[in-house]
């Protein structure tokens, strides 16, 4: 009998049913649950696995962005020292924005230098007194394009190649084209000057002459202006210095006389001129 009850509790547990027993009551227990423990991972009893601890893994180090480095200062084009026809564009787009009220000259002197810090000053720029690139490119924006005679307004110019009539003998050769004189003998060029004429309503006459007068220290009779180094060559009209042409340049007019406004040069050449010698205007 026991053999064959050892065999059905064989054959059940194979089964996979659950082992139900019976108290001595006769009731049914629970069935028998088996716990079965794992030996510790050191090996020593009573003591428990912890998980491995999990590692955050950190975030790779941004680099401090770099600086920019600093813009390089802008290229200066002209400073003081400097001459030549740019520096004559700069000083007449000067004299447009009232910041320069002489010349132009053509030579950047202290005038100059003073008239840069002062439009570079208003507008937030570096007061360094030289026309750098950033300095130009602003001036240029406000002003616009000088003409011949803003560019020469006190002088300067080149002369016209002398006429064919100035080329033999003793010539005051005079353009009104560069308005220029050249005093010129046998062809060779003496000296040089610049020269005004008189309005359209004072016109100076144009043609071939000769000096007739000199007079040294003359003044005007008609209009009581004073005439310098005067060399008379038609009526009333002469070769002569005006410190009205010094001062103001091409902003004024003759009243039909040939004005020079470089007074030493003037008279240089007043000292060389004889009566007799020729003259010639011509465009």
């Amino acid at each position: 009998m026991r053999k064959v009850i050892s065999a059905v509790l064989a054959a059940l547990a194979v089964g996979g049913c659950t082992v139900q027993t019976t108290d001595p009551d006769g009731d049914a227990r629970s069935p028998v649950h088996i716990q079965v423990s794992h030996p510790p991972a050191d090996g020593k009893p009573g003591a428990t696995t912890s998980p491995a601890p999990t590692r955050t893994p950190t975030p790779a180090s941004t680099p401090a962005p770099k600086k920019a480095p600093p813009a390089p200062p802008a290229a200066v084009l002209w400073s003081r020292g400097d001459s030549g026809r740019d520096v004559r564009e700069l000083q007449a787009r000067l004299r447009q924005v009232a910041w320069l009220y002489d010349g132009p000259t053509g030579s950047y002197d202290d005038l100059t230098e003073s008239a840069v810090k002062g439009f570079q000053g208003k507008r937030g720029l570096p007061r360094t007194g030289r026309t750098d690139t950033v300095t130009w490119q602003r001036l240029l924006r406000m002003t616009r394009e000088p003409g011949q005679w803003e560019l020469y307004l006190m002088g300067g110019q080149p002369a016209a190649y002398p006429d064919p009539r100035c080329l033999r003998g003793r010539v005051l050769c005079i353009s009104k084209t560069s308005r220029t004189l050249r005093w010129m003998i046998d062809g060779r060029t003496v000296s040089t000057v610049s020269v005004r004429f008189g309005s359209q309503y004072t016109p100076t006459r144009e043609g071939v002459f000769e000096v007739y007068w000199k007079s040294r220290h003359h003044v005007s009779t008609l209009y009581d202006s004073p005439m310098p180094y005067a060399m008379f060559f038609s009526g009333g009209q002469a070769v002569h210095y005006s410190a009205d042409f010094a001062a103001r340049g091409y902003g004024g007019a003759s009243h039909g006389c040939v004005n020079v406004r470089d007074e030493t040069a003037i008279a240089a050449i007043f000292a060389e001129v004889s009566n007799g010698d020729k003259v010639v205007i011509y465009w």
